[in-house]
């Protein structure tokens, strides 16, 4: 499964975390399946991002499309520069 139709059959399961701080907490009290990045999000939050879900041992995907992009995959109206796919 590409990662495209894996965001959207998470989100229409309503699996996902969406936003940063949501993110970062969800990867250190829970073992989520899969973290996406934007490509255009800000190095420190992703260094933040790569550094937890290592410790954690969660596979990171760096979403090639921005934060925009990223949103209208989710059917979001808004940017969305990490989202978290919870296990399961």
């Amino acid at each position: 499964m590409d990662i495209i139709a894996q965001i959207q059959s998470a989100v229409k399961a309503n699996n996902v975390i969406i936003g940063h701080k949501k993110s970062v907490e969800y990867i250190k009290n829970n073992s989520p399946e899969l973290v996406v990045i934007a490509n255009n999000i800000e190095e420190d939050k992703k260094r933040e991002l790569e550094h937890d879900a290592k410790i954690s041992g969660v596979r990171v995907e760096v979403f090639e499309g921005s934060s925009k992009d990223l949103g209208i995959i989710c059917g979001k109206p808004f940017p969305i520069s990490v989202l978290v796919i919870k296990s399961g």
